[in-house]
């Protein structure tokens, strides 16, 4: 019987009866290994041996091969078949969705009901997998109908793809949760589930309610379940019920989970809870790529300085960054401006060929003109051998950052006649682009032709780059005007850049009227408060000048005080205004000359003027 099996799938008598193949082919060897295991089994646990059905067989073996990925040998086994049972769909089906091969188990599953064959509890689990995977909800409600027709509802595992594919696929979890309170008997996949479909759909807060309810009701927690709500603690910011999670890891003993405590890491990170983070971090027996990574991009939001020290350790201790690892780490080097350190992540990329990585890319063109080399940022974007639309945006704020209007233009135009449609950040570029270089005109060509040639409604911050477009170029009545006319109140941010503007070209009574409409308070009406002042002490108007001073000492709130850093002889030095720490002796003065030689090597002549009584 061994060798019947291994060699022809069929005894021989079977095989000459129900097929006609012209050549047989051999079986990989992991297939019979699958069915010698499953022979052995049998025998065991059922002496004597009962041989199987010829369509048991066929089924064994097509199951054998979607479990080690040959999906094709399995579907011509299955075509070859002149018989099949409900069974063997099933399982040509389930090998489908397996390997996301989804459209094919729809249209499998489509065939299978045209033959006649009735679909069992599983066949309809798995198709409804398949649907989740398509975002296919018509669908899904079409496969719901007909369980229901089937009597199949009340299966916890069609139940539960119920509620995948209701959460993933449909804009609310209405119908999820309808399916939800119906199910009796929910097992730790079906509450996971459930918050796995509330964070789906971005609610954050439906995800801990039902991880609440979870508790309350005493349900077995699992690893994903208790991973996905720390992720939702850490989308709405909730610390506490973080913490309490975290607590109740530990009492059931799931704090040995890798995952969990990659979550927890994150949560603890994007919460601002560093410390914690670190102990987390400490006290992990195991950890992956996963959970350096994790801490590495925690730390670029806090400390960027602390991710390149990390980076180092991680590498000591054995493992490999990937391209998530230099992205992150290109990202802090760009937040603290290490042109020397990012060039060298940059050669360490090349030599481990992730340059196809378009997001590692990306970051690459965005911190060398962060750093001041747009050079090597337009080299590195030219070399692209694809682009996607932050590509793009990267290449424009670079270009817009230092200056090069028309370039920026022309880039966006280059990558409209590519076929990417823009967006409200892409927009956001072009318009600072021109305002920085003095296009207002071709500025608002581009603003009017957001909504009625690219369908792109203009927001706040758009209007804000507008107006301030408009008051660096000097057109402050046209600005003022715009800020009358806008389909929303204008937020603080723009009216102070209007003001702003009439301290420039002085226009105080225009910024008097709009300082009113303010709303700050404390140390936001003390910057409001400043800018008045030197914008009358700029046209001469010295009382009301004084008086604005007044105000800004009774509020007593002292604004942060502007800083800078530059890398001098591989060294970063920070300077901060007023500063006078010993630690800067000695540096100051080189790096005062160095920056005086380059100011006359570009004929820069100093804005004197508001220097006399800016305060």
């Amino acid at each position: 019987m061994h060798s019947a099996v291994g060699t022809h799938v069929f005894p021989n008598m079977a095989a000459k009866k129900l097929f006609f193949i012209p050549s047989l082919r051999t079986i990989p060897s992991t297939v019979l290994q699958s069915l010698h295991l499953s022979h052995n089994s049998a025998t065991q646990l059922k002496p004597p041996f009962m041989p199987q059905t010829p369509i048991a067989l066929s089924t064994n073996v097509i199951k054998s091969y979607c479990e080690t990925g040959l999906v094709k040998d399995a579907r011509k086994l299955f075509d070859e078949m002149p018989e099949r049972d409900v069974v063997t769909w099933t399982a040509m089906i389930t090998g489908y969705t397996n390997w996301n091969h989804d459209v094919s188990a729809w249209v499998l599953f489509s065939d299978m009901l045209s033959e006649g064959i009735q679909p069992n509890a599983f066949t309809v689990s798995s198709v409804l997998k398949a649907c989740s995977g398509m975002r296919a909800y018509w669908g899904g409600r079409m496969v719901h109908g007909l369980a229901v027709k089937r009597r199949l509802v009340g299966f916890v595992y069609v139940d539960n793809a119920l509620i995948d594919v209701y959460g993933s696929c449909s804009g609310c979890m209405d119908e999820a949760c309808r399916v939800f309170e119906e199910v009796l008997a929910k097992n730790v996949a079906t509450w996971t589930t459930m918050i796995a479909g509330y964070t789906h759909q971005g609610d954050g807060y439906g995800a801990l309610t039902v991880f609440r309810r979870m508790i309350s009701e005493e349900a077995e927690l699992s690893p994903f379940s208790v991973s996905i709500s720390v992720r939702a603690c850490a989308s709405t910011g909730a610390t506490s019920l973080g913490r309490q999670i975290h607590a109740i890891t530990v009492k059931n003993s799931l704090e040995s989970s890798i995952p969990v405590m990659n979550s927890m890491i994150d949560m603890y990170c994007r919460c601002d809870c560093i410390p914690e983070a670190g102990r987390c971090f400490i006290e992990m027996t195991e950890k992956d790529l996963i959970t350096w990574n994790t801490l590495i991009a925690g730390y670029v939001r806090s400390n960027s300085a602390e991710c390149l020290h990390i980076l180092s350790k991680m590498e000591s201790e054995g493992f490999s960054p990937n391209g998530f690892t230099f992205t992150t780490v290109i990202a802090a080097c760009a937040s603290l401006a290490l042109l020397s350190c990012g060039r060298q992540l940059h050669a360490r990329i090349a030599s481990r060929g992730l340059m196809a990585d378009i997001p590692l890319a990306n970051t690459l063109v965005d911190m060398y003109a962060k750093c001041g080399s747009i050079v090597d940022s337009k080299n590195i974007f030219s070399d692209m051998p694809c682009r996607n639309i932050v590509s793009w945006t990267s290449m424009i704020i670079g270009y817009a950052t230092h200056g090069h209007g028309k370039e920026a233009i022309e880039l966006f135009e280059q990558m409209i006649s590519t076929g990417i449609n823009p967006d409200e950040v892409v927009f956001m570029a072009v318009l600072n682009a021109c305002s920085h270089a003095g296009l207002v005109d071709e500025g608002l060509k581009y603003f009017e032709s957001m909504a009625s040639k690219y369908n792109v409604i203009p927001d706040k911050e758009i209007y804000g780059c507008v107006v301030d477009m408009l008051g660096r170029g000097g057109r402050v009545k046209e600005a003022y005007e715009l800020i009358n006319n806008m389909p929303f109140e204008p937020d603080d941010y723009i009216l102070r850049a209007f003001i702003g503007a009439c301290k420039t070209h002085k226009h105080p009574t225009l910024g008097k009227i709009v300082a009113q409409r303010l709303s700050g308070v404390g140390s936001s009406m003390s910057r409001t408060y400043r800018m008045l002042s030197n914008m009358y002490a700029a046209d001469g108007r010295w009382e009301e000048s004084a008086k604005m001073r007044k105000l800004v000492k009774r509020l007593g709130n002292e604004d942060e005080a502007g800083s800078s850093w530059l890398e001098f002889n591989n060294e970063v030095r920070r300077f901060v205004v007023g500063d006078i720490a010993g630690s800067l002796e000695g540096w100051d003065d080189k790096i005062l000359h160095v920056m005086i030689r380059h100011m006359k090597a570009e004929w820069h002549k100093p804005y004197l003027e508001s220097l006399l009584h800016d305060f």
